[in-house]
């Protein structure tokens, strides 16, 4: 609930002209127009309380240093401050001071924060608990449905004449909460709801009356004055909660003595079953790429024939539809005469796309994007896109004079399609066991194949392009700048890289290793404190710029211009097994189909294995060739010693 207001007259008791200080007695606000009773025993507040003009809060005039709540009202001892300057400042206070001395505003408004109430029958609201927040001076009318009104963001019924003690079975709720009453027409409980309700809160009133009386009997004494009242409060509350039940139980009685069967008619079975509600099922929350996995495993137990694949999928996951959707779709053809025939490719995006997911945080082109690290420039495969490079000249010109032409250099850039693929091989157990602990094994497996060899060839200085295979490496062309040994002077030659090419590295992002990161993250200065605090070898940020932490860095420490690297990634992983192929189990195979040379070979039928080949579409290339500065030779672990400072 909202903060609320209280109006009530002020009737001055006393006057200090010295100390502009007022003490008068804030007569109790009685039931409202709306039939809100606000009680002065349950302010909560602490001293000094604001003092406001007109309950506006970029004008307080003073302090209420004293107050004493009582059943009768709220006596206060307020003082008005005394500023001489500046000229507005002051003439307000005087103002405020004038007005309520000479009685021309009478008016008290106490802004206070509900604890706890209860809404009445007759739709008004009780405050027995309230945090007083403020006081404001208010000009207020003599008469007395004005200066006794309690303004509200929610408005209720009009109050009848009188008020009296109410249960209600919502839960009082704390200041800050906004909350609606339970009880409004738009929900009505029945019968049988309220019983049970009602007796719920009878068991809970019992229970804290007993609380009340444990906690006297463990300390030998008899109820203190508040515990006393809560304690007949609660008696109180019992029993009209008793007598209500009672009422309740008869309503009930009589309602099922003039309770009428139901006519049945021919087709009401078939509308309730259409009306009913539909069954509720909650699915299975799988961690990312584990449905891609139990696909493959699928698809690999059945040795490739996607009938068998399905019954396995049933079999092993039946509560994986998208998983046989996939596989049903494999076996009938799609035509033109069924309009859901397609809807299954959405399925396979979204699991494939899922294993994706998984696997980009553990790349580096991953990793770009999220966390705080801006992104590479995406663009679709197969899009010309034109760049200068090179600018023309201005000249000024005379009156009358001919304008000189100028030239510019454009360069064409385009991203074919290129695919980076790995062939996993995984035992017949492995893929057979519907164990969560496979799949998540041949879910790394398929991850394990691919990671490896994008995060190489992205920063490889060596990786050179081949038409119409795989992209250049990011490094490849650009001349290393040799390590110093002082991380310092290394990151100054790399910023100067990027200046003289009159580049800004406005979305750059720092690649190291974990080994080069931790030791950075461990360098002190000469005072004890950690040179680059915001770095660890998990990643972080180096100079300013967020960092990038790959094992396949090596000795190098690269600075890339995230925008000024095109990258085409169409989120997809191509699957495919076997288990009648033979393999060159080697990372880098020697034979080839074009040229029939030989190899020494592992049959996975005679090893009951699988083969699996994943296979991902991606490209990359860079927008310049300034995009990327990067350093040699990066050892900075060989500072030993108390100062681990650079030298």
């Amino acid at each position: 609930m909202e903060n609320q207001r209280s109006y009530s007259l002020l009737t001055i008791k006393s006057v200090n002209e010295k100390d502009r200080e007022i003490v008068g007695m804030a007569t109790t606000p009685s039931t409202d127009a709306y039939g809100d009773i606000v009680e002065p025993e349950g302010g909560v507040f602490t001293l000094p309380l604001p003092l406001l003009w007109q309950h506006n809060m970029e004008q307080p005039i003073g302090e209420v240093i004293d107050a004493k709540v009582t059943p009768h009202g709220i006596k206060i001892k307020a003082k008005i401050a005394q500023i001489a300057s500046p000229p507005g400042l002051s003439a307000r206070l005087e103002e405020a001071w004038q007005s309520m001395k000479s009685g021309l505003v009478k008016g008290l408004s106490i802004g206070f924060k509900p604890l706890e109430y209860a809404f009445l029958d007759e739709g008004g609201i009780r405050f027995t608990k309230w945090v007083w927040t403020e006081l404001s001076v208010v000009t207020i009318p003599a008469n007395k449905d004005c200066h006794l009104q309690t303004l509200k963001s929610m408005f209720q019924p009009p109050a009848a004449s009188g008020s009296r003690r109410v249960v209600h079975l919502s839960s009082q709720l704390s200041a800050g909460v906004s909350a609606k009453n339970a009880f409004n027409k738009e929900h009505t409980m029945n019968i049988a709801e309220q019983i049970k309700s009602f007796e719920a809160k009878r068991s809970a009133n019992d229970a804290a009356r007993l609380d009340i009386m444990n906690k006297a009997a463990e300390e030998g004494r008899t109820l203190d004055v508040e515990e006393s009242e809560q304690y007949d409060n609660l008696t109180s509350e019992i029993k009209a909660v008793d007598s209500h039940l009672v009422r309740l139980r008869e309503m009930e009685a009589s309602q099922a003595k003039q309770a009428k069967p139901i006519d049945v008619e021919q087709n009401s079975f078939r509308e309730a079953s259409q009306l009913r509600g539909g069954i509720i099922k909650v699915d299975e929350k799988l961690a990312p790429g584990i449905e891609f996995a139990r696909y493959v495993k699928c698809l690999a137990a059945s040795k490739g024939n996607t009938t068998q694949a399905l019954e396995i999928a049933k079999s092993q996951y039946p509560e994986q539809p998208r998983i046989q959707n996939v596989l049903k779709a494999a076996v009938n053809a799609g035509t033109t005469t069924d309009p859901q025939w397609a809807g299954t490719l959405t399925d396979y995006q979204h699991f494939a796309g899922d294993f994706i997911d998984f696997l980009r945080p553990k790349t580096i082109i991953g990793q770009f994007g999220i966390g705080g690290i801006p992104s590479l420039f995406r663009i679709p495969f197969n899009v010309r896109i034109p760049g200068q490079i090179s600018g023309g000249k201005g000249y000024w010109v005379g009156q009358g004079d001919p304008k000189p032409l100028t030239k510019f250099d454009f360069q064409s850039i385009q991203l074919g399609f290129a695919k980076v693929a790995n062939i996993a091989v995984l035992t017949d157990e492995l893929v057979r066991f519907s164990n969560p602990a496979a799949d998540t094994l041949v879910r790394n497996a398929l991850a394990a194949a691919i990671i490896e060899r994008i995060d190489i060839d992205f920063i490889d200085p060596n990786k050179a392009e081949v038409t119409n295979v795989s992209p250049a490496s990011i490094t490849h062309g650009v001349k290393a700048i040799p390590s110093t040994g002082n991380p310092e002077a290394d990151v100054e030659a790399v910023f100067e890289a990027f200046l003289k090419a009159n580049l800004s590295p406005t979305s750059g992002v720092w690649i190291m290793s974990s080994m080069t990161a931790l030791a950075l993250s461990k360098m002190k200065n000469p005072l004890g404190q950690k040179m680059y605090p915001d770095l660890s070898f998990l990643g972080g940020a180096f100079q300013g710029l967020p960092a990038i932490v790959s094992q396949y860095a090596g000795e190098q420490l690269i600075l890339v211009n995230a925008q000024d690297v095109y990258l085409a990634d169409d989120g997809q992983v191509v699957i495919d097994a076997s288990r009648e192929a033979s393999l060159q189990m080697e990372d880098s195979p020697t034979n080839s189909s074009k040229t029939g040379t030989g190899a020494q070979l592992v049959s996975m039928f005679q090893t009951n294995s699988v083969a699996i080949r994943a296979e991902r579409f991606i490209n990359w290339r860079k927008r310049r060739p300034e995009a990327v500065a990067y350093v040699s030779g990066v050892n900075y672990r060989t500072v030993t010693g108390g100062d681990k400072s650079p030298k």
